[in-house]
């Protein structure tokens, strides 16, 4: 094993020891003292050892010719712009690289996906069947091809295809995954002579056509309740909306809104700020403020929030049912994940956009929460929510006549 092998396995060490003194963080007190001790070792070893080590190969490294250089250059441009999305894992399923057909598939951008497991954005059955898939091309069994679903579109097919990929200068391969949507791994044969008139009539789903009610009624109690707030009182919009979806939709409701009063210069946006906060109660709220979990969501910086982020930069609507990364909505003041204290088991997070080009971006970003053993969000019901974000962002930015 040369030194970049045995200081890359050292890394991957240290870096997966932290993850575990992260996850001790929700001890109580009494017992963090040991984990303090632990990650002051940790510390220690990474500017003692690993920091030293990384100068050392730092310096003999060979910068390469421009020619190559060059060639690295005109590899990435043809990831890039591969007609077919292309994502670069490793063995855990964690993105390296995403082109942008990838992105376009997925709903997710690049940099958000970088660093945390594909395998994440896929519905709950399909999530350990293709860690596996994976875990197996990169033990170099062979390239393998499953049909997967996105938590995006749950009911529309998507064959992947995993080839491991040797990579120069690293011990252990990547996987290259190729996502081909609307291709099933099993066909269903139609007969010759089947038909339209041939097939025989389903009758209507209760449960669907019932879903189908509440979400029109939702709809309705929203449009009423933005259209009876006072025109140019953005606040109020929000506010109304907050009390129609709280409960009745969400356990949570988080509205992050631009500081309109806060003009970001160089033709940035205007920061973000926390303008409600609605949850269910705690059990031991004596002082009446809704809790501590409902104090640390509202004291939250939205910046610190990587999904309110996103979407506030333009990304689209995201759905998440047990969601993997707990780190996607922040942390509170004492570092816990504000989804792993909240128990959230399915969120949606969309943009509060009008749709209109040149509206100066985002008002601001809707997420939601639903907890416990509660049904997890319908891609119908992410439907009907977008529906309503835009509603909120027109009422926000409605003026009096």
């Amino acid at each position: 094993m040369t030194e970049t092998d045995a200081f890359g396995d050292d890394l991957a060490d240290f870096v997966r020891r932290v993850g575990e003194l992260r996850t001790a963080r929700a001890l109580p007190a009494d017992e963090q003292q040991g984990v303090l001790d632990a990650a002051l070792f940790e510390l220690q070893h990474a500017a003692e050892s690993l920091w030293p080590r990384y100068e050392r190969l730092v310096a003999r490294a060979p910068d390469g010719t421009p020619a190559d250089r060059h060639e690295r250059q005109l590899l990435k441009t043809l990831f890039q712009r591969l007609p077919l999305p292309v994502v670069l894992v490793d063995r855990d399923t964690v993105v390296r690289r995403m082109n942008f057909a990838a992105t376009g598939l997925t709903g997710v951008r690049a940099g958000y996906a970088t660093g945390r497991p594909l395998a994440g954005l896929l519905v709950s059955a399909d999530r350990a069947p293709f860690r596996t898939q994976a875990a197996a091309a990169a033990r170099g069994e062979g390239g393998r091809s499953t049909s997967v679903r996105l938590q995006q579109r749950p009911h529309e097919p998507v064959r992947a295809t995993l080839v491991s990929l040797p990579l120069p200068g690293e011990p252990q391969p990547a996987v290259v995954v190729v996502l081909q949507p609307g291709v099933s791994g099993t066909a269903s044969p139609v007969g010759a002579g089947a038909g339209a008139a041939g097939r025989r009539l389903m009758p209507p789903d209760l449960a669907v056509t019932t879903q189908r009610a509440e979400m029109l009624d939702l709809v309705d109690a929203m449009a009423s309740a933005l259209l009876g707030s006072p025109p140019g009182d953005a606040d109020a919009a929000v506010e109304a909306a907050g009390r129609v979806l709280h409960g009745r939709f969400a356990d949570w409701v988080v509205i992050d809104t631009a500081d309109s009063d806060s003009e970001g210069g160089g033709g940035r946006r205007p920061p973000l700020r926390r303008a409600v906060v609605l949850g269910p109660p705690a059990p031991d709220d004596v002082a009446g403020d809704g809790g501590p979990l409902l104090k640390a969501v509202a004291e939250q910086d939205p910046a610190d929030c990587p999904l309110v982020v996103e979407a506030a930069r333009g990304g689209g609507p995201a759905l998440r049912v047990r969601p993997e990364d707990v780190l996607a909505f922040g942390e509170d003041a004492s570092g816990a994940a504000v989804l792993a204290r909240a128990g959230v088991s399915s969120l949606l997070c969309l943009p509060l956009s009008d749709g209109r080009a040149g509206a100066g971006g985002a008002a601001g970003v809707l997420t939601l929460f639903r907890t416990g053993a509660r049904r997890a969000f319908s891609m119908a019901e992410a439907q009907a929510a977008d529906v309503m974000s835009r509603h909120v962002a027109l009422a926000m930015r409605r003026r009096p006549a």
